[in-house]
């Protein structure tokens, strides 16, 4: 409540004395920002651990062709069985091992190089030095995971934030995109085969991770500061622009626009009238010319 009456989510918004934006210039487009934003992408990023025993001996049992990392993310636990088939289809087509998170019913077509996980390791097993792919949702944590260890991406963009997040790495060359709805078991295995064998999409990849790690202090660290900084300072609210206190109509400058188009009429309505008044004399001075 905001002095007795309902407070919107706009509201709450405007009050924010600082923004920690979850991306970073690895994955941005250059663009002017306010001094309250301040990026702090891939701040759940680390080196890779050690994979567990079981594991470990499935990746190394790859060799050289190494390992595919799959996962759609904690929401998507499973697919309809025909689009399981289709992209386990497409999987055991490749050399490589494919690690996959899937809970739901084992596709027909599995072949053996793919296994299914309940949970994988996502952070630890982009950072193995044989994970040569990442099938991923395009969601923002396995996003900068991607970028962090610096691997090329297929993406199976679905909804929210993640066809803008695919998007951005489609432009920065790190990334293929298929779509879910109207693949095929030929489309994912044409992508797979291009993010894979053409090091195109690894160099920008491993270019994007460069930029990610050049950083002189680490994204976490930098969050932490920011939040330190507005307690400090009981708010900052220095950083904060003005327009966030102004009302929508003079946010939009519609007072402005009013008052110019109220001149413009005044303006209009003047030289009407003035017009109108000499036309009405010259009828009377021509009248009179006429009559004498």
């Amino acid at each position: 409540m905001h002095q007795g009456r309902p407070t919107t989510l706009c509201e709450i918004m405007a009050k924010a004395e600082i923004w920690l934006i979850r991306t970073y210039w690895d994955f941005e487009f250059p663009r002017p920002y306010l001094p309250n934003f301040e990026f702090v992408g891939g701040l759940h990023c680390k080196p890779a651990k050690p994979l567990p025993k079981e594991m470990e001996e499935f990746v190394q049992s790859s060799g050289e062709d190494g390992v595919v990392v799959f996962s759609l993310g904690s929401m998507v636990k499973n697919l309809t069985e025909e689009k399981a088939n289709l992209i386990a289809s497409a999987l055991a087509q490749i050399p490589q091992k494919v690690l996959w998170r899937y809970k739901g019913k084992k596709p027909a077509t599995l072949g053996p190089n793919t296994r299914l996980f309940d949970w994988i390791p996502q952070n630890d097993l982009l950072g193995h030095p044989k994970t040569k792919a990442f099938i991923t949702h395009g969601g923002a944590n396995g996003i900068y995971e991607a970028i962090y260890h610096g691997v090329p991406m297929v993406g199976v963009p679905m909804f929210s934030d993640q066809p803008d997040n695919i998007a951005h790495m489609k432009a920065k060359g790190a990334a293929v995109e298929v779509n879910i709805n109207t693949m095929t078991s030929a489309d994912l295995l044409g992508a797979l085969r291009t993010v894979i064998n053409d090091p195109f999409y690894k160099e920008n990849a491993m270019r994007l991770s460069r930029i990610h790690h050049d950083q002189p202090v680490k994204p976490l660290d930098r969050a932490v500061f920011w939040i330190e900084f507005v307690m400090r300072h009981k708010g900052a609210k220095h950083l904060r622009v003005a327009a966030q206190d102004l009302s929508w109509f003079q946010y939009h400058s519609l007072d402005v626009i009013g008052f110019l188009l109220t001149c413009v009429a005044s303006a209009m309505l003047l030289v009407t009238k003035c017009c109108l008044f000499s036309y009405q004399k010259f009828i009377k001075t021509g009248t009179k010319i006429k009559k004498g």
